[in-house]
């Protein structure tokens, strides 16, 4: 992995793949270094943020000798996501790929999907695993409210609107699962290494 300054007050880890990532983010989590106030990690990044006045190259030094666990979510149960296939775009999925809307279902049903990363919002999960098959671009014109609990796919990734939102994704159906409650600990139901599967 390398480590890079960001500022100041941070450094941007670029590790060698998704897996990696996620091993050092939870790492992080059970054993956060001396000054560290926050760690923002990206599909194959992680940002460690420290306190002003932190000896950074300290703790650049620290970061490749943390212990790392066996998985991001290692012990952790996989989140099933019920899913009632009837979203808005499961018909142009089905005429982009050339599949049948059933056949798109049971591909996107099928899958078993790791977090790669949260961000757009909170709870918002990107979801490596896609079949290929049902890789397709963005809408041209975004919606202005997605429905909260929208499932939705877009180029190689799949997702759930934890909130209602803008958004550009394919929507193939919708759960009622609830992706992010500020009640819960944690809020989000995902996080980084989380392996998710969509049950029909």
């Amino acid at each position: 992995m390398r480590v890079l300054r960001a500022g100041d007050a941070a450094l941007l880890v670029e590790a060698d793949d998704l897996a990696s990532a996620h091993r050092l983010d939870a790492a992080l989590r059970d054993a956060r270094p001396a000054g560290v106030v926050d760690v923002v990690p990206g599909e194959r990044t992680v940002l460690v943020v420290a306190e002003p006045g932190t000896d950074m190259d300290r703790l650049a030094g620290v970061l490749p000798d943390l212990p790392r666990p066996g998985g991001a979510a290692a012990g952790a149960e996989p989140v099933e996501i019920p899913v009632v296939y009837d979203g808005a775009d499961l018909a142009e999925v089905a005429e982009l790929t050339g599949l049948s809307e059933e056949e798109v279902v049971r591909r996107h049903s099928d899958a078993w999907y790791t977090v790669a990363y949260l961000g757009f919002s909170p709870g918002f999960g990107y979801l490596t695993g896609l079949d290929p098959a049902l890789h397709v671009p963005r809408r041209e014109s975004p919606r202005t409210a997605v429905p909260a609990g929208s499932v939705a796919v877009a180029g190689r990734y799949a997702a759930v609107y934890p909130s209602r939102s803008p958004g550009g994704w394919r929507l193939l159906g919708r759960t009622a699962a609830v992706l992010w409650d500020v009640e819960r600990d944690p809020p989000s139901l995902l996080r980084p290494g989380t392996r998710v599967r969509f049950v029909r």
